[in-house]
């Protein structure tokens, strides 16, 4: 069907259930960032394919709420659809739940429980209910998507040995169990898992059933005396099933986790902000003798804190990581571009897409490498400055041997997960603008690496440092500074994070973040340099503080900074040196996986730089 024929039938849909709007959210039922393809909704009713994205139809309009990433993308792939477009990021354009309210007073709005959170479902409710909408928990789209829906991926869970996790199953679910035995009032409960991250890490298992994401689609049940995977049996050979059985996890099918929840009895305990709502419903089906409770995930905020394994695997990955984008670097300045100027030698031009492959390839050689940890950035000129840029074969823009170069990138490594981005200025001379820019960037990025705080600060209390030089030059950006980082698992994960915002998160011993201030110029470059850095006790430097009081980063990653952009005369004598300590321990660290050739261009890279 066109997209036009799906919105009618949609609407015959809503007539039969008397309802008068539907949204569509582009979610999953497991508050994922990427998701399976099978959960892809919105993309299928609308044509758009951003990540990011939400439909509302009614009887008379079908609007599509994106953010300005996706805004030109957005207008290309819904012409022709009947789909409005709307641009959530402007000033003047309502939220979808204002938008409702002001046009359907006295309406029924139908949402599929599974794909909105709790919380998101209790305060639409809440909000609607202001205006006279009611809500109904319905899902339409199921009945529709019967052509060409992809099922829900089938590839193997596999085990996640202890000697990468740090710990064992048995440890983490017995911690588990103290931290809800202490919550609840009832000898008998249970705890909800449905964020895949979660289930991965407490069961030490992996899959690769999401893009980018080494996770399995799955449930958890974890009870006093039991803990229930439910998942589709197809993804269970026999080593796992022996693994599982070996750590007392029972198995029951993936869609059963709602009548066995509809089965519990004393306190049932979730988190509002990743559990669906139709498990929610599922839980409060019960007559009685049931507790629902809302609590922050105690795995969310355990799996936060690495331990000494998992930081010990981070710096494995880090040199794998560093060994790659070292290649690729050379490769870029010294073959690439190199071949192209020489009289009678290839002449097909250089593509951002044609970066991202390469150095997929070069990361491919890393030892334990799976796959990415989210899709290259590869930004030329002013592609850069669009700051989730997603270049595509069909859709990239040429890389010359001149203009800025922004590169995002990271890999899923069995050690541990990477995520880096380097700024680099491709040719001769260098405008001055662009080397201020760098600048104040790099010593925002220093600022934050060199900080030193006392326990119990948060990262929106630290977010200044890396914006300090650039706002005093009148410039900041709009992202965030710093986002939690996974362990072979996500790239972005929370609950810290460093950006202003009122996270009452607190920076942890064993918390990994990014540090990634940036200067985005519209149509000229953009400059973002990132580095993962990790929170460790500070040393004492004086006798009225301990070790225990205060904390201080670490930086992981490693890959030299582009001093040919750095403009000396804003920089301090401290900067510099740290910057000097930097590269000796990047030339140190990297230089045995390298070749006699590769070990002499990152020298190069890293020579000491002076006033």
């Amino acid at each position: 069907m066109k997209v036009r024929e799906k919105i009618e039938s949609l609407r015959a849909a809503m007539r039969v259930n008397g309802l008068s709007a539907y949204v569509v959210p582009g979610n999953d039922p497991h508050a994922s960032e990427y998701m399976a393809s099978h959960w892809c909704e919105m993309q299928w009713l609308s044509g758009f394919n951003g990540e990011s994205g939400t439909v509302v139809v009614t009887f008379d309009k079908a609007l599509l709420w994106t953010d300005s990433r996706y805004y030109l993308q957005a207008g290309i792939e819904l012409e022709d659809s009947g789909i409005e477009l709307m641009r959530e990021s402007d000033v003047d354009c309502p939220s979808i739940v204002e938008w409702l309210t002001v046009n359907g007073s006295g309406l029924t709005v139908g949402l599929n429980p599974e794909m909105f959170s709790v919380n998101d479902f209790q305060a639409w409710k809440g909000q609607l209910a202001d205006a006279g909408i009611e809500i109904m928990s319905i899902d339409l789209i199921k009945p529709l998507w019967t052509d060409g829906r992809p099922a829900i991926p089938q590839d193997k869970l596999y085990p996640y040995s202890a000697d990468f996790a740090g710990e064992t199953v048995e440890s983490k679910l017995s911690r588990m169990r103290e931290i809800v035995n202490r919550k609840s009032s009832n000898r008998k409960w249970a705890l909800i898992i449905s964020a895949l991250d979660e289930i991965a890490w407490l069961l030490n298992i992996r899959g690769n059933d999401v893009e980018y994401n080494p996770v399995v689609i799955s449930y958890v049940v974890l009870e006093a005396d039991k803990c229930t995977l439910f998942v589709d049996a197809n993804k269970i050979d026999s080593a796992a099933q022996n693994y599982l059985d070996f750590n007392n996890i029972d198995i029951q099918p993936y869609e059963a986790v709602f009548d066995y929840i509809k089965s519990l009895s004393g306190t049932v305990f979730y988190d509002g902000a990743r559990v669906n709502e139709a498990l929610h419903e599922a839980i409060r089906s019960q007559e009685s003798g049931v507790k629902a409770k809302d609590i922050k995930s105690p795995i969310l905020i355990d799996k936060a804190k690495k331990n000494a394994v998992e930081l010990e695997g981070e710096r494995i990955a880090m040199r794998q990581d560093g060994a790659a984008l070292t290649r690729f670097f050379k490769w870029l300045e010294e073959e690439a571009f190199a071949d192209r100027s020489v009289s009678g030698a290839q002449t097909a031009s250089l593509t951002e897409w044609d970066l991202m492959e390469k150095l997929h390839e070069f990361r491919a050689m890393g030892e334990n490498f799976v796959e990415e940890s989210f899709g290259t950035i590869a930004g030329y000129q002013g592609n850069g400055a669009i700051v989730h840029y997603a270049a595509t074969k069909d859709n990239c823009a040429e890389v010359k041997p001149e203009g800025m170069l922004l590169l995002d990138s990271g890999g899923q490594y069995l050690d541990g997960t990477t995520d880096i981005t380097r700024t680099v200025w491709l040719g001769g001379r260098k405008p001055e603008q662009a080397k201020r820019d760098y600048t104040y960037v790099l010593k925002g990025h220093i600022a934050l690496a060199r900080a030193r705080f006392p326990r119990g600060t948060r990262g929106n209390q630290l977010d200044a440092l890396a914006k300090q030089y650039m706002w005093e030059a009148g410039i900041t950006f709009g992202h965030g500074t710093g986002h939690g980082v996974g362990h072979f698992l996500g790239c972005h994960e929370g609950p810290q994070n460093v950006r202003t915002d009122n996270n009452p998160t607190p920076l942890e011993v064993g918390h990994i973040i990014s540090d990634e201030p940036g200067i985005y110029r519209t149509d000229k470059w953009g400059i973002r340099t990132e580095n993962l850095i990790t929170v460790i006790p500070a040393k004492q430097t004086n006798e009225t503080t301990t070790e225990d009081e205060w904390l201080a980063f670490e930086t992981l990653t490693l890959c030299f900074y582009d001093t040919s952009l750095i403009e000396m005369s804003l920089m301090t004598d401290d900067e510099i040196d740290w910057i000097n300590a930097y590269h000796v321990r990047v030339y140190k660290d990297i230089s045995p996986l390298l070749n006699d050739e590769e070990k002499s261009y990152l020298a190069y890279k890293c020579a000491s730089i002076e006033r």
